[in-house]
């Protein structure tokens, strides 16, 4: 009888990561960290000399997150930083092509995500008005990053993103920095809102 096909990605931690059943304890956030900064958003179409990384969108979501609601305990902010985790291992997949592809994709992002949610004392599915309220900081985000450096006019933006509101167009930076440097900032981040939480 053949074996039956691999569904497990080796880390760099050592740790082995089941992909269609994750276990929260094969979670680490040295992992997390190193895929996010790893992979690009936009499929790599910005402008720079460096990729706009998962890792550095994702600390621009828990910046936003915390600027909507100034509130935000830690917890949710960590869930914030961490939405986009289980892109660590499948990638980041632009959202039409997500929604061609189908459910199945959604579940296996919905597993990896509980997991992760586990492994970091989160609740596996998040409450509805906290998943929301991240959901409006990453169309906000996807917004900044659309128009100033993956090449859309603020009216293609306005189109398929929310539209920040002036104080925030201001304030929001948008960075591009090498991998080594945005996973040093997003497991800094990570470890103080840990930190935070207790």
């Amino acid at each position: 009888m053949p074996n039956p096909p691999r569904a497990w990605q080796r880390m760099l931690s050592g740790r082995r990561l089941d992909l269609l059943d994750p276990a929260p304890l094969d979670i680490e956030i040295a992992d997390i960290a190193h895929g996010l900064a790893f992979v690009a958003r936009w499929n790599g179409q910005t402008q720079g000399d460096w990729p706009y990384s998962v890792a550095e969108h994702s600390l621009l979501v828990e910046e936003i997150y915390a600027r909507l609601d100034a509130r935000a305990t830690p917890r949710w902010r960590l869930a914030a930083l961490l939405h986009d985790a289980p892109e660590y291992v499948i990638g980041d997949m632009i959202s039409p092509v997500k929604g061609a592809v189908g459910p199945g994709y959604d579940a296996l992002e919905e597993r990896l995500a509980a997991a992760v949610h586990l492994r970091f004392g989160l609740p596996a599915a998040l409450p509805a008005t906290v998943k929301a309220a991240i959901k409006r900081a990453d169309r906000l985000s996807a917004w900044f990053e659309a128009v100033r450096i993956a090449g859309f006019t603020e009216a293609e933006a306005d189109r398929f993103f929310a539209r920040p509101n002036p104080a925030l167009r201001e304030s929001v930076a948008i960075r591009l920095r090498p991998p080594a440097e945005v996973r040093a900032a997003f497991l800094a981040r990570h470890a103080a809102l840990l930190a935070l939480c207790g």
